[in-house]
């Protein structure tokens, strides 16, 4: 999607440019939640790609429309926790404290930087999670996490004889 014209190019989803319903298998469908959330950044597009490493049968996105109308991959309707959004736009938290992220255009979140999320008092909210800083984790579009999968399938899926599919939440 383009910044200055947020509906031009969006991908649009027809049955064939989707797997096919799930159907039974031999083994588990392994649904990765928010990618390898355990390991990076939940709903990055490095902790997809491990997730798809990891051998993934789907990767979830949950999207939330950010306030230009732009379908943006996150859990969280605030930023506070997951994100450096205080400290770019600190005068914009409404009356209750939050930063949410529907009150963001895809340009302002596009200036965010992820991190695991934390507690109230800047610690990792769980321990063991990753912990490096000054790692540049972005938010991304919809239309972004769906051309990095289908490039993923082309060049990975291809070698390994397999297509992981998505599970859109919205």
């Amino acid at each position: 999607s383009s910044a200055s014209a947020p509906n031009a190019g969006r991908t649009v989803l027809t049955p064939k440019s989707v797997r096919a319903p799930i159907t039974p298998a031999k083994h588990p469908l392994v649904i990765a939640h928010r990618g390898a959330s355990g390991y990076l950044p939940a709903h990055t597009l490095e902790a997809k790609a491990l997730a798809y490493a990891q051998g993934a049968d789907y990767l979830e996105q949950d999207v939330v429309i950010s306030k230009d109308g732009v379908p943006v991959v996150a859990h969280d309707l605030i930023l506070d926790d997951t994100s450096n959004v205080r400290d770019v736009f600190p005068h914009r938290a409404r009356a209750d404290g939050h930063w949410y992220l529907i009150d963001f255009t895809w340009e302002e979140l596009r200036t965010l930087k992820l991190h695991e999320r934390t507690a109230e008092e800047g610690k990792p909210a769980r321990a063991g999670r990753f912990a490096a800083s000054g790692i540049d984790f972005r938010l991304h579009t919809l239309d972004e996490e769906l051309a990095f999968i289908r490039g993923l399938n082309a060049t990975l899926g291809r070698a390994q004889g397999r297509e992981v599919g998505v599970y859109t939440e919205v």
